[in-house]
């Protein structure tokens, strides 16, 4: 990444949480009357996640800046007692009244604002995944996790506003064209709807955003349309 995009992101971020802490501040007691509520729990979640992919070396051959995420609870407690680690999924049964409004509308992520702030997330990015996921994740998808490289995760980015929440994309999304090619590459049987395949399709945009970062101009371009496109994936609650 150019010293001048590094600066600008920085600058960017510190402004965009600071305000967006500020602005969304009335909603906090509402949501957080409607959590508590529906369910008895913690308020917050924090969870575990991958950051910046520094080099190999941590006993999966991956070095992440690990950090703890926050967002508002939309999962019954004790939701992964009986499985451990699982990947969110659409109309996860896991998911709480409440909670279902707040991701659809992406208001649970608002705590990440906070994450952005202390540096540990940036306002676009790719999504960051739980480090106990990603060896499976990166022997199903080789070079998932390049991604990171030297890129923060972000609250929204180019795959959050390109595709749909689960990583699947409207009939009118020009990338359809490549479908055949990016589902089931290795054409194993029953593996149609898997969730590598939805990944496949994210880890298109997040590469694209990586390169995006190698010039001031279409950083800057993407960055800002990304930010200017995220309020409209919330309305329309599709996106994630």
């Amino acid at each position: 990444m150019l010293p001048s995009v590094k600066i600008a992101k920085r600058v960017i971020d510190v402004v965009g949480s600071a305000v967006g802490l500020v602005a969304t501040a009335p909603l906090v007691p509402l949501i957080a009357a409607a959590i508590k509520l529906e369910s008895r729990g913690p308020l917050f979640y924090r969870q575990r996640r991958a950051g910046m992919l520094r080099g190999g070396g941590n006993g999966h051959g991956f070095l992440f800046d690990e950090f703890e995420m926050l967002k508002f609870r939309t999962m019954h407690p004790d939701a992964e007692a009986g499985t451990g680690a699982v990947m969110a999924k659409e109309n996860d049964p896991r998911v709480t009244r409440v909670g279902r409004f707040l991701r659809k509308t992406r208001l649970d992520e608002l705590p990440q604002l906070w994450n952005v702030l202390r540096g540990e997330m940036s306002l676009v990015g790719p999504r960051p995944e739980r480090p106990e996921l990603l060896t499976n994740i990166a022997l199903a998808i080789p070079f998932f996790e390049e991604r990171m490289r030297d890129v923060k995760p972000g609250i929204t980015g180019l795959a959050q506003v390109s595709l749909g929440y689960s990583g699947r994309p409207d009939v009118e999304n020009v990338i359809n064209q490549h479908r055949d090619t990016l589902t089931n590459p290795f054409k194993v049987d029953q593996a149609e709807g898997a969730d590598a395949d939805d990944l496949r399709m994210k880890l298109l945009y997040d590469f694209a955003y990586g390169a995006a970062l190698e010039r001031f101009d279409t950083y800057l371009y993407t960055e800002l349309s990304v930010i200017a496109k995220t309020p409209l994936v919330m309305l329309r609650g599709v996106g994630r």
